[in-house]
């Protein structure tokens, strides 16, 4: 075949190239834009509420699926292209925060996102501290305009079966039973109630198991439930470091072995309503005030709990350390010196006090 011959055939090469290419990205444009404004667009005109709760620690393409499958989206695909782009665009890493969200139908796609992204939750949250009172947690709901701190402190009193059947019947409150945590709840449900079974849910899901299995088997110690929890609470309020947390039980048990008094400050504190701090220690006349707390006065355990107490408060009081010692002082920085005689407890006190006289400002 001659070389004239093949020049209509390069010509048609040429054709190709020229025309259909970009005809063919002009096309996926066209469609990848329509599909775009559709996937980015409110799935409805109609403004119906869904609510959807988003859990902690869900990746985005599980979020984006729970969206889609719920109504709220059109595409979870677009979602995760969305959230790449801002990825792409900012700095800093984008992220979808958990909670519990209403979302309307006639939100669009981008809408959606930055209502997870700057955490407009229908739910609010609180979080209670390890060591915490009733009264304590009382006010912190009133001050978030939950209720009237008096009302939680009522309804903490209310001991009945069924609220619980595990609960110990000869409580006089649920001091120490309602678990320090963070929770979500819907402003509309914030009631004392509701706030105490969400966290009374949460001490039957954590430490109910722990004290079972414990005592189920061959438990170190025997101890009845309520004891527990309110020995637990004394070792919440005493220990600041971690690793005296279980000395600290070690010898609170000690002394209940011997039928010594436990003599620990933060029962006073408690039955009397006041809080010491290093400048301002408990005075004699306090620790001789008569209350049915009062360990100093007092033989064996208070009537209940005296705060909430965390999971290794409660872990340490089934687990104390092996240990001679029957005293402890706080120092100022939080940790304690043990002593086995009363000799050498009295020895600390006398050169802590020393050490706080010192760091005390001069009148």
């Amino acid at each position: 075949m001659s070389s004239a011959q093949k020049m209509p055939k390069k010509s048609s090469n040429w054709l190709f190239y020229g025309v259909a290419v970009p005809l063919t990205i002009l096309v996926t444009g066209i469609v990848s834009s329509s599909w775009w404004i559709w996937a980015s667009a409110a799935p409805s005109n109609f403004g119906a509420k869904i609510r959807l709760t988003i859990s902690d620690g869900m990746p985005t393409q599980a979020i984006a699926q729970e969206l889609e499958s719920a109504g709220v989206i059109r595409s979870a695909l677009a979602l995760r292209l969305w959230v790449t782009w801002q990825s792409l665009r900012s700095s800093e890493s984008i992220a979808l925060r958990s909670g519990t969200y209403d979302f309307a139908t006639n939100q669009s796609l981008p809408e959606v996102v930055a209502q997870i992204q700057t955490a407009k939750s229908s739910e609010v949250r609180f979080t209670i501290p390890e060591g915490w009172s009733i009264a304590q947690m009382a006010s912190l709901f009133e001050e978030q305009g939950f209720f009237a701190a008096k009302d939680f402190v009522i309804a903490a009193q209310r001991i009945s079966p069924k609220r619980r059947t595990w609960l110990p019947d000869d409580i006089p409150s649920l001091e120490g039973f309602l678990f320090p945590d963070t929770y979500q709840i819907l402003p509309s449900e914030a009631t004392p109630d509701r706030i105490i079974d969400l966290m009374l849910n949460r001490f039957e899901e954590v430490a109910l198991p722990l004290y079972q299995d414990n005592q189920s088997g061959n438990p170190k110690v025997k101890i009845s439930l309520k004891d527990w929890v309110t020995l637990a609470s004394i070792v919440e309020k005493e220990a600041v470091i971690e690793s005296e947390r279980q000395i600290i039980s070690g010898v609170f048990w000690n002394r209940i072995k011997k039928n010594m008094r436990l003599e620990s400050d933060p029962t006073v504190e408690y039955g009397l309503n006041i809080r010491q701090t290093p400048e301002n220690p408990l005075t004699l006349d306090q620790v001789r005030t008569a209350s049915p707390y009062n360990t100093y006065l007092n033989e064996g355990l208070p009537p209940g709990a005296i705060a909430s107490v965390g999971l290794a408060s409660l872990k340490a009081t089934l687990d104390p350390a092996t240990t001679d010692y029957l005293f402890f002082v706080a120092k100022f920085d939080g940790s304690h010196v043990f002593s086995r005689t009363f000799e050498e407890h009295e020895k600390a006190l006398q050169a802590i006090d020393k050490k706080i006289q010192k760091k005390i400002p001069k009148q």
